[in-house]
C-alpha cells in the first residue's frame, strides 16, 4: 500500500458520487419529459457501482495481508462505475386528453420518474461524497502530522 493510496481511494468515490449526482440531476430534469429523441417518454437511468480491484470481494484480513506482501491478492483501488442503466419499471400513465402527446384513450406516458426517489438517492449520494471528501481531508491531515514529526 503506497503513500497516497487512501486519496486515490477517496478520490474514486468522489469521481463515483459525483456521477451518481449528476444522473440524479438528469432523472429530475427529465421528470416529464413525454417524448425523447426516440419519440418515447424519458426512461429513469441509476448508476452501477463496483470495486475498482474487480475480481473476489476482498475482506479486510485479504486486503491487509496484499497490502503487506503475503499474499498474491491486491488491495482494493477504491471504486468505478460498471454501467449506467436504465431503470425497467414500466411509465407512468396520467388521463390528460388535452396533453400533446395523448393516445386514442386520452392517456400520457409520463416518465417512470419518482421525484420523491430522486431527492433521497440525491441526498445519498450528497453525503456519501461529503464522507469521501473527509476521508480525503483526514489522510491529507495524517500525511501532515508525519512530515511534521519527522522534522
Amino acid at each position: 500500500m503506497g503513500l497516497f493510496d487512501a486519496i486515490d481511494i477517496a478520490g474514486s468515490g468522489l469521481s463515483a458520487e459525483r456521477l451518481r449526482m449528476d444522473v440524479t440531476s438528469e432523472n429530475l430534469a427529465n421528470a416529464q419529459t413525454t417524448r425523447g429523441a426516440d419519440g418515447q417518454p424519458y426512461r429513469r437511468k441509476e448508476v452501477v457501482l463496483q470495486e475498482a480491484a474487480g475480481g473476489a470481494r476482498a475482506t479486510f484480513a485479504s486486503a491487509l495481508e496484499g497490502a503487506m506482501g503475503r499474499t498474491g491478492a491486491a488491495p482494493s483501488r477504491g471504486v468505478q462505475v460498471a454501467a449506467i442503466v436504465q431503470d425497467s419499471a414500466p411509465n407512468r400513465r396520467v388521463y390528460d386528453p388535452g396533453h400533446p402527446d395523448a393516445g386514442q384513450d386520452g392517456y400520457v406516458e409520463l416518465p417512470n420518474v419518482n421525484t420523491v426517489t430522486e431527492m433521497v438517492e440525491l441526498i445519498s449520494s450528497s453525503r456519501a461524497y461529503e464522507a469521501n471528501a473527509t476521508a480525503m481531508q483526514t489522510a491529507k491531515s495524517m500525511f501532515t502530522r508525519t512530515l511534521d514529526l519527522l522534522r
